[in-house]
Formats: C-alpha cells, structure tokens, sequence
C-alpha cells in the first residue's frame, strides 16, 4: 500500500482461522475464570479469601475484597471478551499482554513468598501459583501468535 511519502507499508495477512479460533478460545475460558471469580468476589467475599486464612471483620474489610477479587475480576473478563471478539490490532494485543503480566506476576509473588516462608498446604497458594502461571503463559502465547 502506497504512503503519501512514496513508500509502501506492511499490510498484516490475517491469522489463519485456526490460529484466529485458538487466540479467542484461550482468551474467552481465561474470561469465564475471571468472571467467575469476580461474581464469587462480589456475591460473597468471606467465602471467596477463606481459604487462604483471611479473616473479614467489617463492611471495610469485605468492601476491599469485593472490590480487589470481584469488581476487578468483572473488569478482566470483559477485557479478555473484548480482546478476543476483535481483530488482532496492537491495543487488543497489548490488553492482553498486560493481563498476561499481572497473571505471571501473582504467580511470580507467589514463588517470592515461598522464599520467605512455606504455606501449610498445597492447597490453595501451589494451586493458585499453577494457575496463576498457566494461564499467564497461555495467554503470552495468544499474544505472540497474534
């Protein structure tokens, strides 16, 4: 495609469908997590941190959680929706990436505070660490296929 200046400017091809189909399925299942989440997050936000030992006193306390794991958790799914129901364009891209990141990032927190301590059980931190990590890195690949 010809430019004003004379030269001419790469046109993406697109994705093949498989390649289009496998970006949005990733992208879509990571959604219904955290959709799933955030509902739990903000429906009931005492069951939803039990298990890892915390505590909710107060309207502050729930209020945070709500917030932090359901309200935050909403926003991620309908992100991921967004970047999978689009064409593969640098900010669809780039959203991803960024979830992607913090994913890898809870998880990489997570192997942090082994170093300083142990959890008592596999169940949740090491379930949510391989989580974490998985989905981090299956939705980094979606981004470099795209």
């Amino acid at each position: 495609m010809p430019l004003p200046n004379g030269t001419t400017a790469l046109v993406p091809l697109p994705l093949p469908l498989p390649i289009t189909l496998t970006i949005a399925a990733v992208r879509v299942v990571l959604a219904l997590f955290f959709l799933g989440m955030g509902l739990y997050g903000l429906a009931a936000p005492a069951r939803l941190v039990r298990p890892f030992g915390i505590g909710l006193n107060g309207a502050t306390a729930r209020t945070e959680v709500r917030a932090v794991y359901g309200g935050f958790g909403v926003a991620l799914a309908a992100l991921l929706v967004w970047t999978a129901t689009g064409p593969a364009d640098p900010l669809r891209r780039g959203a991803a990436l960024a979830v992607a990141v913090a994913l890898l990032g809870m998880a990489g927190g997570r192997l942090t505070a082994r170093l300083a301590e142990a959890p008592g059980a596999w169940y949740p931190s090491w379930f949510y660490f391989w989580v974490e990590a998985a989905a981090g890195g299956a939705l980094l690949a979606t981004v470099t296929m795209a």
